[in-house]
């Protein structure tokens, strides 16, 4: 059945006009499929999984806590995604709250201001320490107007395959004290990670075509010319499947007169939806 699958999920891939990779893991079985899946990419925001992740080993550590007063300073403000790069005046938010809207809408001023107070040595540290290899954050925000331009090597990068082994060991994190201790963490500060991302308003890929209501802890990101989402799809409460895939050189227009970004949203939403459809079968078979 997974040979199928792959094939399956290959050929919609193979139809699209730019780069695609993706890593798929069933849960319940540990059956894994990829495709370019240590391929480097821009990372887009997918990499704020890991900032959350570094913050909360911050606040696990004593050097941070989620109820400290984090500055949306103006310097933060020079960017295109989120609410906060709006708001006229510099005002505080507790740092949950700023991990909060950092992922569910993706709020770059959020972002910038948690990463400064973090520090990019300390998110590399902790994404090396635990094996992702293939992941550099070379910025808190890539410069004002060249996120969706610069090559996987100027910029934030990564890989489906680094992302899901983190996402993965959040998950087990939230129930294995040995896994968490691997993030710098706790279970319950797991559990609030994997709580935010199911949080997510941005629901245009992954979850797109799944049954309304459903359960998906994931992030998305977004340039120019990538259109990525990373996340773990849940039946009810139970984790289902993982899935990480990264869209790069998405042109703007299509031959067919489509935009780029659309195709490039229900690529992933198509990808997602005959994961579900198979796993879930199976899943009932037994």
């Amino acid at each position: 059945m997974s040979v199928v699958l792959e094939s399956e999920l290959n050929q919609l891939c193979d139809e699209q006009l730019f780069h695609t990779g993706w890593y798929v893991k069933n849960l319940r079985t540990g059956t894994v499929m990829e495709r370019h899946g240590g391929v480097i990419v821009p990372s887009a925001s997918t990499r704020k999984i890991a900032i959350m992740m570094a913050a909360l080993k911050a606040v696990n550590e004593g050097q941070l806590s989620l109820s400290q007063p984090v500055t949306m300073a103006s310097r933060f403000k020079n960017n295109d995604s989120g609410c906060f790069q709006h708001f006229q005046s510099a005002f505080e938010i507790q740092l949950q709250d700023a991990l909060v809207m950092m992922i569910i809408v993706s709020d770059n001023t959020c972002t910038g201001a948690v990463a400064d107070l973090v520090g990019l040595e300390a998110i590399n540290e902790l994404c090396q320490s635990i094996g992702m290899a293939d992941t550099v954050h070379r910025y808190g925000i890539p410069p004002a107007g060249m996120a969706g331009y610069l090559p996987a090597d100027k910029t934030n990068s990564t890989t489906p395959a680094d992302v899901a082994l983190l996402l993965e060991l959040i998950l087990q994190g939230v129930a294995d004290e040995a896994s968490a201790s691997r993030l710098g963490c706790t279970p319950d500060l797991c559990r609030l990670a994997i709580d935010i991302l199911s949080w997510q308003r941005l629901r245009n890929r992954i979850p797109a075509r799944l049954p309304l209501g459903t359960k998906v802890a994931h992030k998305t990101g977004t340039t120019a010319k990538n259109y990525n989402d990373a996340g773990i799809v849940y039946v009810g409460d139970e984790p289902l499947f993982l899935i990480c895939a990264y869209t790069d050189n998405v042109p703007t227009e299509l031959p067919s007169g489509n935009p780029g970004h659309t195709v490039a949203y229900d690529l992933t939403a198509r990808l997602s939806r005959l994961c579900w459809d198979v796993f879930l079968t199976n899943l009932t078979r037994r």
